[in-house]
């Protein structure tokens, strides 16, 4: 792990997408023949009580184990492919640059926060994304998760569970007992998000996390809450996530607002699967939200936007504070470049982004959960 970052906690998570039974019924934003992988974080919960998020957490020391040597791949990066340099005036996310060897791991990061996503995966919601072998799994195609017959009866699988979620360590113990590894190579590198200096959780909690995309060849596996940190389980397509989030049945974070509008530019499994392998080596952009009070709500800026500051305060010890006493409509009808999220309330956000996606991503729809209309300039 990274001891180096004193004002991030690192983290992993995963978008994992499930082939739907049925083409899924059409909503105002479209239909989709995927859903994903919900989980309702517990009132306890320090961080974002009672959200939806996707699965993930904190990454610890057992997913940089020199262990995970002897059962991956002995090639450079484990047989993850090199992420290019990154583009003129940009550079890679810290969290997959910095180099882990003089902290103690011989494992580099690109292979880590995968094994932390799978595992917290199958800590929170009981799926295992594993591969038999030393892997990698052959094709090019959606993964698939592991024939019944390879794994354990249920009963000795949930008390392997109860141990990894009691020591991660465990899940290393997991895999080499049962002649797999994790599947490292159906995870493919999305975005990565850290906490707004005024968005900590308990305690100052704030988080430095990757965000990974899965596709699975079947329909969504059984899940289950663990009853701990997660208190229910939600397959839902991403137009039926905004939906449901716009008659707030559910809520999320203003990053799983964004992700989920990007991923409502795919309709089909087969279009998301390919454009996220074609986009598998180009990396992801660092992105820190800067908070912008209005006098009726706030908007949440992001790099490229014209009000993103050039020197953002990444550790709050600045103490800068971003306000004005203007309305979010005036402060959005004098904007012309944009790449923000309007926060109304907790269920009332949109996405404004007309700026060029870099490392050929793609850029969210524009969904409002309201009927204003700040698209005059878009």
């Amino acid at each position: 792990m990274n001891s180096r970052l004193r004002h991030w906690r690192e983290a992993a998570t995963l978008l994992l997408a499930a082939r739907s039974p049925a083409r899924l019924p059409r909503s105002p934003l479209g239909a989709a023949d995927y859903q994903l992988l919900l989980l309702q974080r517990s009132s306890r919960s320090g961080f974002m009580p009672t959200a939806h998020v996707f699965p993930g957490g904190l990454v610890e020391a057992a997913d940089f184990s020199a262990d995970w040597l002897g059962l991956l791949p002995n090639s450079p990066r484990c047989g993850l492919g090199l992420v290019k340099p990154p583009p003129p005036g940009g550079s890679r996310a810290p969290l997959f640059a910095t180099d882990r060897e003089p902290l103690g791991s011989p494992l580099p990061g690109e292979v880590a926060f995968r094994i932390c996503a799978i595992r917290e995966t199958f800590e929170e919601a009981g799926i295992l994304l594993l591969v038999p072998g030393r892997g990698p799994a052959a094709g090019d195609g959606p993964a698939q998760l592991l024939p019944a017959e390879r794994l354990p009866p249920a009963a000795e699988l949930s008390e392997w569970r109860r141990r990894v979620q009691a020591d991660p360590a465990c899940f290393v113990q997991l895999c080499r007992h049962l002649g797999c590894v994790p599947n490292i190579w159906a995870l493919q590198e999305w975005s990565n998000w850290l906490t707004p200096v005024d968005r900590a959780g308990r305690g100052g909690r704030r988080y430095d996390t990757a965000f990974f995309l899965c596709c699975l060849e079947e329909r969504p596996p059984h899940t289950s809450q663990d009853d701990r940190e997660v208190t229910a389980c939600l397959w839902t397509s991403p137009p039926e996530a905004i939906e449901r989030f716009k008659s707030q049945e559910i809520w999320f974070g203003p990053p799983q607002f964004y992700e989920f509008c990007r991923l409502c530019n795919f309709s089909s499994l087969h279009e998301l699967h390919k454009f996220s392998s074609d986009r598998a080596l180009e990396g992801c952009e660092h992105w820190m939200p800067v908070m912008l009070s209005a006098s009726d709500g706030y908007i949440e800026l992001l790099p490229g936007d014209e009000l993103y500051p050039e020197d953002p305060d990444y550790t709050g010890e600045k103490k800068i504070v971003m306000s004005t006493d203007k309305k979010v409509e005036d402060v959005m009808k004098e904007g012309s470049v944009f790449h923000r999220i309007v926060i109304k309330n907790i269920n009332n956000l949109a996405v404004y982004v007309n700026i060029q996606g870099k490392y050929k991503h793609i850029n969210p729809l524009m969904i409002n959960s309201d009927c204003s209309d700040y698209n005059s300039k878009l």
